[in-house]
């Protein structure tokens, strides 16, 4: 079992700046380890969608297209922790944020919701223009 806290989301003006943190921890493994890591977001009305992953390294990461320039998805594994940094936030990226962990994926990153095996409970994420 994987235990995935998330923080940071809120209520911002457009233009504006947000940092989401997202833990993963697992107690029974014999290393805390690390993993393939997502963040997805789901708008009112519409499906969840990737918008950044990252490998278990942190070598390889991915953002989607609408937020490219904008956010950046980072890892420190020491922390156990991975960061969405959001600046430049527009009204369109509002919506409840999921961090995501996949445990199979020893290379690369995967954005295919099927992939992740535990979510976080969400972080609201607001933006007014």
């Amino acid at each position: 079992q994987v235990r995935v806290v998330e923080s940071g989301g809120g209520l911002v003006q457009a233009g504006g700046s947000l940092r989401l943190s997202c833990t993963a921890s697992r107690r029974t493994a014999r290393n805390y380890g690390s993993y393939a890591m997502g963040w997805f977001r789901q708008a009112p009305g519409k499906e969840r969608e990737c918008v950044a992953a990252i490998s278990r390294s942190g070598g390889s990461t991915y953002v989607t297209d609408s937020v490219k320039g904008r956010f950046t998805i980072s890892r420190d594994n020491a922390k156990n922790t991975v960061y969405l940094q959001m600046d430049g936030l527009k009204p369109e990226d509002t919506g409840v944020y999921y961090c995501a962990v996949n445990t199979a994926r020893a290379v690369g990153f995967t954005t295919s919701l099927g992939e992740y095996d535990y979510w976080g409970q969400g972080s609201p994420v607001t933006v007014s223009s």
